[in-house]
């Protein structure tokens, strides 16, 4: 049965079924308990956590602090377990799988419960996640600001706060050509309508950034793609999100985030570098930072944590969809994080740049289809939080300790003298290299040492 299926043949059955949730004292997950944190849990607790203590301090600030985790309302609270082979299997209690007010109300209510029994700080959603798509703009802004309304006074009773809030873009038919870069101005303009409410939202809600992820935004095909057009107008697109975001005075920071591939054939954000391309482009690199998500960035042939550690590189590291997939595969699967080694490399980059204040680790993430009890809710998330935990006191010794970039730092240490200081500074020429070439001779071959670095890793995770 599908899960969009009424499962009461009768509204007064469907009435009763779900009255015990429609109560504001209602209680969603009756069996689960506020998550603990318990060192000494056996293999088979999975219900606890074991590395994540939240006020544990480590490199001066509290683990807390470090691991600013978010769960997403889409996978988790939207979710059924539907692929292109499959019906959905999950089947929540208090979810009629309508499209009404009250069903998305329960949703939302059933949502602040799950964070605050899992003992999360914030969450993420699209517009159209919590509240339902209406007839025509003005309905939908209207349903909209009624989910608002009740997101605003959980955030008060719960004290989650909104880590970030953003536009679907990509779903509905009309965004079949693509939003920002649909071919048809009408579009364009319902799209850039779209996200004037979706910030005055993230104004209200006080959210710390906004995001894009342009789904819709690339092509099929070239035989009927402008490319340069398209690009300008995306540009022109976010140069008024910039305008409108100065001009109601929200302060979050403004979020692009990169995919290759999926849906469409070549997504114009491919990948970090080619988002900060663009932004140096339409200079618009002062008003917009990435937000990366590892699993698009395998989706690009990178390794997992290429992407973070590009824009971090490059300054440009705002937040992080903290997710994992499997290359093998060679698709989006959006699975939880729970590989130590994977977030290792990403809290190293996050400790060496500070943190990633205002920005997160939100969980893009999706339990299996076959996962279909409430509990595996809980269970993915407490593992990739204990994995990060993890991974956090890993990468704290790493850094700490210094071996490793010591040895990194003399690696390039030829750059730091002679001939090499002069590169560094842009002092030289190429005829100045050219005689030193000439009165030097070949240069010696110096290994790479690749399996010497990854065993220096292997001792720390």
């Amino acid at each position: 049965m599908s899960s969009f299926a009424p499962k009461s043949s009768s509204a007064d059955e469907r009435s009763a079924d779900y009255a015990q949730y429609d109560r504001d004292e209602a209680v969603f997950f009756p069996d689960i308990p506020k998550i603990s944190f318990n060192s000494e849990a056996g293999a088979n607790e999975t219900l606890v956590f074991k590395t994540y203590n939240p006020k544990e301090v480590v490199l001066g600030k509290t683990m807390e602090e470090w691991l600013r985790f978010s769960v997403c309302f889409w996978h988790t609270f939207r979710g059924t377990g539907a692929d292109p082979f499959g019906f959905p299997t999950l089947h929540r209690p208090w979810d009629d799988g309508s499209d009404s007010i009250e069903n998305a109300k329960r949703r939302m209510r059933a949502a602040f419960e799950f964070f605050s029994k899992l003992g999360v700080k914030y969450w993420a959603f699209h517009d159209r996640d919590i509240a339902p798509e209406g007839s025509n703009l003005e309905v939908s802004n209207k349903n909209l600001d009624t989910l608002v309304e009740l997101a605003e006074q959980l955030q008060q009773k719960t004290g989650v706060h909104l880590l970030w809030a953003t536009c679907n873009l990509f779903a509905h038919p009309r965004y079949m050509n693509g939003a920002s870069t649909n071919p048809d101005a009408h579009v364009f303009a319902y799209a850039a309508a779209q996200v004037k409410k979706g910030l005055e939202v993230a104004l209200r809600l006080g959210a710390e950034n906004f995001v894009f992820w342009g789904g819709r935004e690339g092509y099929h095909t070239l035989l009927n793609t402008n490319i340069k057009k398209e690009l300008d107008n995306m540009a022109a697109f976010f140069r008024l999100v910039v305008a409108y975001k100065k001009k109601i005075g929200f302060n979050g920071t403004l979020l692009i985030e990169p995919k290759p591939k999926e849906p469409t054939k070549h997504q114009y954000d491919y990948d970090a570098m080619t988002v900060i391309a663009f932004l140096k482009t339409y200079g618009l690199e002062h008003e917009f930072k990435l937000n990366i998500e590892p699993n698009h960035t395998t989706l690009a042939g990178h390794c997992h944590e290429h992407d973070v550690a590009m824009a971090a590189a490059f300054g440009m590291l705002g937040s992080i969809d903290s997710n994992t997939g499997s290359p093998d595969l060679g698709w989006d699967t959006d699975q939880f994080p729970m590989d130590v080694k994977n977030t290792t490399a990403i809290m190293k980059i996050v400790i060496e740049q500070g943190g990633l204040q205002p920005g997160g680790l939100n969980f893009d993430c999706k339990v299996r289809r076959e996962s279909t009890e409430l509990a595996d809710m809980f269970i993915a998330h407490i593992g990739a939080m204990d994995a990060f935990a993890r991974g956090l006191k890993c990468a704290a010794r790493i850094v700490d300790e210094g071996v490793l970039s010591m040895q990194v730092l003399e690696r390039y240490s030829s750059y730091s003298i002679d001939i090499g200081a002069r590169v560094e500074s842009e002092e030289t020429s190429l005829e100045e290299l050219e005689k030193y070439v000439l009165k030097n001779g070949e240069p010696e071959r110096r290994s790479g040492r690749q399996e010497h670095f990854e065993s220096i890793i292997n001792h720390y995770v």
